[in-house]
């Protein structure tokens, strides 16, 4: 396991430097921050003099240099909007787009097995074909749309939960959480709700499309001669062998979500990285860009390691080839 550890996070590395080229290359080319950030009425003098104390006067290649060495150390650079740094300004952000994003990873996974696991065991009752109409319209309905309906019915008409904003948080590991409070409990709900509606109807198809396959195994059609009650058959042999597809698309879906949550948290107003980057790229904050996208990246190096892990422990057989 220790080898295996080495590796992955030798391969983490590289992929790490890979994008960071990538993504330095990008933002320097998507425009000039300089038309945005100076004034039109500076002289020319101030704009040198602004230019050359942002760094932009340095050719590409060495102002990717000065970033890579400064990021070993841990920063990613400084703002040009806020005058703060990048890495402080998205870890601020950072709580409120993680809970939000678990959240709706969590009620996917709640509610899309059970649901997929009676779709799949009763493929031909109404109560089946009603789950899977309902998810398609989860992949069909714009989630913009979606979270205006949500805003309209349950926060206008019937007035239960409230429409925007974060709520009430409470502190915990050094960080404010909303999900600690009622009040910020409550306004999670909906984001959570809308932000999940994609990823419960994918779990039901894919629940329903490996339990469907893994009946006609003969593992299973032997345990049932051996007796087996149907609950056992399911809960052990059927439901254990499925979670691995799930556990790999739910985990990949994870760091989606936290990385694509800009809709969601627009609509609802939810102050997390998606407001954040949003208004970053509307003023070509450079550093903030970098910072952000070098985060979502070392999220989905992570989230992809802790899925790895899992595989050894829902399969053996992973084990045992990695032991070989």
């Amino acid at each position: 396991m220790t080898v295996y550890l080495l590796r992955r996070l030798f391969q983490a590395v590289l992929v790490m430097l890979a994008m960071s080229v990538i993504v330095f290359v990008g933002v320097y080319a998507i425009g000039d921050p300089v038309e945005i950030l100076i004034s039109p009425d500076a002289d020319q003098i101030e704009r040198e003099r602004a230019i050359q104390a942002l760094g932009l006067d340095l050719p590409l290649w060495q102002q990717y240099g000065t970033f890579l060495i400064r990021a070993l150390q841990g920063d990613l650079g400084r703002s040009f909007v806020f005058n703060e740094p990048a890495l402080q300004l998205i870890l601020q952000k950072m709580p409120a787009t993680l809970e939000l994003a678990v959240g709706a990873t969590f009620m996917a996974v709640l509610i899309g097995l059970p649901l997929g696991l009676y779709a799949g065991l009763k493929p031909d009752s109404a109560g089946s074909k009603a789950i899977m109409a309902g998810s398609i319209l989860g992949f069909s309905l714009p989630t913009f749309w979606v979270g205006l309906m949500l805003i309209m019915v349950f926060a206008v008409q019937l007035g239960w939960l409230p429409s925007t904003g974060r709520g009430e948080t409470a502190q915990f590991l050094g960080l404010q959480w909303s999900f600690l409070t009622r009040d910020g409990l409550a306004h999670l709900m909906m984001p959570a709700i809308n932000l999940s509606l994609f990823k419960i109807s994918l779990v039901i198809r894919l629940t329903r499309s490996g339990v469907r396959e893994t009946m006609l195994m003969d593992y299973v059609k032997f345990a049932r001669a051996k007796g087996l009650s149907p609950a056992r058959v399911t809960y052990v042999h059927v439901f254990k062998n499925i979670l691995i597809p799930v556990v790999t698309v739910v985990g990949l879906e994870l760091g989606s979500t936290i990385a694509f949550s800009v809709v969601t948290e627009s609509v609802f107003a939810w102050p997390g990285m998606g407001k954040l980057i949003i208004d970053s790229i509307n003023v070509l904050d450079r550093p903030v860009i970098v910072a952000y996208l070098m985060i979502i990246v070392m999220m989905f190096i992570v989230i992809n390691l802790v899925v790895d892990l899992l595989y050894s422990t829902l399969d053996p057989r992973v084990r045992l080839e990695g032991k070989s």
